[in-house]
């Protein structure tokens, strides 16, 4: 463990990891732990992209869609991804956003147990994934409820015989607790309903086997830990069990067996592709292709293990230098059960967070009280934890955060 700079120094020395930063599109000066919310740009994304713009766009057109594997894309990129959350090279296919393939996944789970009108998930869930299943419940209107509990450890109370699907996401987007996927499913299957992980707080910052805990349907994002840039295409898993047997609502003709065959009625394909829906966004989907590729000669397990020890650094150095400022963990303590980002409550999160950024640190805030910091291995060093806490210490000993430019809030936060 870093006592000082240069032993935080000499751990950067020692990462089998170090050279991936050099991928990315950092600036001097620039202490970056909020790529679990938006991942950093690489420098090969700029060539890709531009390639596509001047080359594949600019001088073939349409053509592109056969010669430059457009058309593939949904199924090349999501095998890129399926390889970093342990599922099938063809069971996982990009495409829409989180909320839309939440939609597809969620009604297709219900389609499954249609003597069942539950859906269960965490009230501490990401709020878009309790709006969809709000709205969906809602608008097929045959008596669906949302039932939410506070911890997996009331699990076994609340998944009863009229429990359609329990949905939650493997690591908590404001605490950063991670849930045991394979025990919390098998539980779920015992009393009879479907599981659906949101994994966007995982895929790429940790191991994951969905194929091990056979997992039903999983989704995920494509610009936190993926780095595919904002607003990037999202993920859909769905188990090769089922991909020839449920539907989804969102019929497009991507989804199609045959999508220019042009047919007047709808016959889905009979692989993952039947999750698609419309046309691909291909500038986005380039961005996130390219991003993809550092990951072939990554480990998952090496990845961890610097993860935890980044986070275990910064949880000691925060707990025994800014003792006494009235920051509080709101993470996990134990590692095993806490993703990659390390979280603090303070009743003035919100200003000490825009002080910090201020200062180059950037972090996040999520309301009421919490200060987020994500700890993405490819790129952050340890030095980096070493310096972001010393700088949180001068923002809490001035106390520079109570000047009124960092009370007003942006509409983003």
């Amino acid at each position: 463990m870093a006592t000082d700079r240069n032993d935080a120094l000499k751990l950067d020395e020692q990462d089998g990891l170090k050279g991936l930063r050099d991928a990315f599109v950092l600036r001097d000066g620039l202490n970056y732990l909020d790529g679990n919310s938006l991942g950093p740009m690489q420098k090969c994304v700029t060539e890709r992209v531009g390639k596509c713009l001047e080359r594949e766009w600019g001088q073939d057109l349409i053509a592109s869609w056969n010669s430059a594997g457009w058309y593939r894309l949904p199924q090349t990129v999501g095998a890129k991804i399926a390889a970093l959350v342990g599922a099938g090279e063809n069971d996982v296919a990009v495409t829409d956003s989180t909320s839309v393939n939440l939609f597809k996944v969620l009604a297709a789970a219900l389609s499954m147990r249609p003597d069942r009108n539950v859906i269960v998930s965490e009230r501490s869930n990401f709020p878009t994934d309790l709006y969809i299943a709000e709205g969906l419940a809602a608008f097929a209107d045959r008596g669906h409820e949302l039932r939410l509990i506070d911890s997996t450890d009331e699990l076994e109370g609340a998944v009863d015989d009229g429990v359609a699907a329990v949905m939650l996401t493997q690591v908590n987007y404001r605490s950063g607790e991670l849930h045991d996927m394979a025990q919390v499913t098998k539980r779920v299957h015992d009393a009879g309903a479907v599981m659906i992980w949101d994994l966007a707080h995982s895929a790429g910052a940790l191991p994951v086997d969905l194929a091990a805990a056979d997992v039903d349907f999983a989704i995920g994002c494509g610009y936190k830990y993926l780095n595919g840039g904002p607003g990037a295409p999202a993920f859909v898993y769905v188990a090769p069990r089922l991909q020839d047997e449920v539907s989804q609502p969102l019929s497009g003709w991507f989804g199609h067996t045959a999508p220019f065959a042009m047919e007047p009625t709808f016959d889905a394909a009979p692989t993952i592709h039947r999750f698609l829906t419309g046309t691909p966004p291909i500038l986005s989907m380039v961005a996130l292709d390219a991003a993809l590729d550092i990951w072939k000669d990554v480990s998952l397990g090496a990845l961890r293990e610097k993860s935890v020890k980044l986070c275990e650094l910064f949880i000691s150095l925060v707990e025994e230098r800014c003792a006494g400022h009235g920051l509080s963990l709101a993470s996990p303590r134990d590692a095993s059960k806490r993703g990659s980002q390390v979280c603090f409550a303070h009743e003035n999160a919100y200003p000490i967070m825009q002080a910090l950024i201020a200062r180059d640190v950037i972090g996040d805030f999520r309301a009421p009280d919490i200060l987020r910091f994500g700890f993405a291995p490819l790129y952050v060093r340890f030095v980096d934890v070493y310096d972001a806490v010393d700088q949180l210490l001068r923002v809490l000993q001035t106390e520079e955060w109570k000047q009124d430019r960092f009370m007003v809030k942006g509409a983003v936060t």
